[in-house]
């Protein structure tokens, strides 16, 4: 769950910090005053899409950032293991920064991250609800996992096979396909090959062979230079009247000579020693290169030819030795293939319909599967439904054959009515927004403790709701954070005094600007802003009377 959030020059945000618990959270405050620029920052935070609109005016970057302890979550923590960032003592820190002038940075547990990765590690954390796009239910290939996600472990072991067995096959069909489409020309693409393979083959050339030939070629071009050089240097070495290997000899005598009166001398002595045998060593070097260096015509024209023959060959097949033999080993095995491809191809046919087979009987199984949990799944739906005052609602699971895919051979759409004597239609087409909010709290409901996500968060989810709604909804809500950590922006009495938590967004003017601030209300505090919620801004005893009769426990 989150226990922190930490927001710096969010818009009118300039600095807030709220602590926050588990439990049923909500933050209540006049329109505008700022409430879901903080769902706006937990959004951002969680990996969303960052516009430079959001940095606070005069300033030079945004930052949010959350702290969320995963200590009753193993699972999670193995998840944000597994994308490569561990939480410490089983906490995850998460920041966010926008810069004015456009660029957007992530840091997870500490370290530069992907905005893909905070995204992965965001939607296993929190489930966000917005305002506006009830997304979730509005798309219907998300109304599969619902599904799929109440009826558990049984349900993501299937589709985890099936998903194994749908990548096989594709496997299988994509070199079916390719095999096939290299048969129609087939005749022509064998030539090519035997051409290729008979050129490489013919050269056979070696791994490092370009470079030994570019040395011998340059000792060849230029042997009579290195010839009279060598000559001049063991001339200089020992040849010369005046020679290295003398002087350094002679060198040597006279310290030897001395060295009695100064045993100090000694430490000269061997180096002296060591490069006259150096000398040596040199010379007998130099005379035995001398007796390698050749200047055979015949042999430079036949070292220029083989060059160039190999320069040409990697021109055409690979940029060095190795990547050409690579080249011939691919086209040989190629040519292996189309010279058996009847055989191949029978043989892929007969694997892919093998694979097709074994994934039709899984999605087959997935598929019973998922009919038999429907109808209590919608049970216990519409059994929620009819708590939050909608007791004509109908709602059903509705299935459809398709091409099996990775998550089996199932089309799952919500269907629902919310007025008597009318069928059940498609939910994304006929319920409204507020009919929208309390099917989604009744989906939640039915998947508490189920589903993955640690911490729900509503933003205005009382949407089109007042009077016994809006009091159930409160209820529901109140009742689902037994299971989850719950966060809900709202503007009705009725669910924020349901709250175990309440916060105020107050919108202010100092220095001339206006600026938010979040605080948390308590006791008389708590009754006023609930009173006010219900009254407008001319608060009555009586308002702070029905406030106070509402925050009772059994209000």
């Amino acid at each position: 769950m989150i226990v922190e959030l930490s927001v710096e020059n969010i818009a009118i945000i300039e600095r807030s910090r709220l602590a926050l618990g588990p439990g049923f959270t909500v933050l209540t405050g006049e329109t505008g005053a700022g409430k879901s620029l903080l769902v706006d920052a937990i959004e951002l935070v969680l990996g969303g899409r960052a516009d430079t609109e959001i940095v606070r005016t005069g300033a030079s970057r945004a930052v949010v950032s959350v702290t969320v302890d995963l200590r009753a979550r193993p699972e999670l923590i193995e998840q944000c293991i597994g994308l490569g960032f561990e939480p410490e003592d089983g906490m995850l820190y998460l920041q966010r920064e926008v810069l004015a002038e456009g660029r957007s940075q992530a840091r997870i547990a500490g370290r530069t991250a992907p905005i893909a990765t905070l995204r992965q590690i965001g939607n296993i954390l929190v489930d966000l609800h917005g305002q506006h796009d009830h997304q979730s239910l509005l798309n219907s290939e998300t109304h599969l996992g619902f599904l799929d996600a109440w009826i558990g472990a049984e349900a993501f072991a299937l589709r985890t096979t099936v998903s194994r067995q749908f990548e096989a096959a594709e496997v299988k069909r994509r070199n079916l396909a390719a095999l096939q489409g290299s048969l129609r020309d087939r005749e022509q693409r064998i030539d090519l090959l035997k051409y290729q393979l008979t050129e490489i083959e013919s050269v056979s050339p070696a791994v490092g062979e370009v470079a030994d030939l570019v040395s011998r070629l340059s000792r060849l071009k230029f042997g009579e230079r290195l010839a009279e050089a060598v000559a001049a240097a063991k001339s200089d070495l020992r040849d010369a009247e005046t020679n290295a290997r003398d002087l350094l000899a002679g060198a040597l005598a006279r310290l030897e000579a001395v060295v009695r009166y100064d045993p100090a001398i000694e430490s000269v002595l061997e180096p002296l020693r060591s490069a006259v045998v150096l000398a040596e060593d040199a010379v007998h070097g130099l005379t035995k290169y001398e007796d390698s260096l050749e200047s055979d015509p015949g042999e430079l024209e036949a070292v220029a030819g083989r060059l160039d023959v190999l320069k040409r060959l990697m021109r055409k097949y690979g940029d060095d030795e190795a990547a050409v033999l690579a080249y011939a080993q691919a086209i040989a095995s190629e040519l292996d293939l189309l010279a058996d491809s009847e055989a191949s191809t029978e043989a892929l046919t007969q694997e892919l319909g093998a694979a097709v087979a074994e994934l039709r009987a899984s999605c087959h199984s997935l598929t019973a599967l998922r009919r038999e949990k429907s109808e209590p799944f919608a049970a216990l739906v519409v059994a929620t439904l009819r708590e939050l005052m909608m007791d004509n609602a109908q709602f059903a699971v509705n299935m459809a054959r398709k091409e099996p895919g990775p998550d089996g051979a199932d089309a799952v759409e919500f269907y629902f009515s919310a007025n008597l004597g009318e069928d059940p239609k498609a939910l994304s087409k006929i319920a409204s927004g507020g009919e929208m909010s309390r099917v989604m709290l009744a989906i939640k409901t039915a998947l508490a403790g189920k589903a993955g996500v640690p911490t729900l968060i509503f933003d205005e989810v009382d949407a089109g709701l007042s009077g016994r709604a809006a009091a159930a909804v409160g209820r529901l809500l109140r009742t689902l954070s037994t299971t989850y950590q719950v966060l809900v922006i709202s503007h009705l009495p009725q669910i924020a005094a349901r709250a175990t938590v309440h916060f105020l967004i107050e919108k202010n003017e100092a220095s001339g600007r206006v600026q938010t601030s979040v605080l948390r209300l308590e006791g008389d505090d708590r009754e006023l802003e609930v009173a006010r919620m219900l009254a407008g801004e001319n608060v009555t005893p009586r308002a702070l009377e029905n406030a106070r009769e509402l925050l009772a426990p059994d209000g």
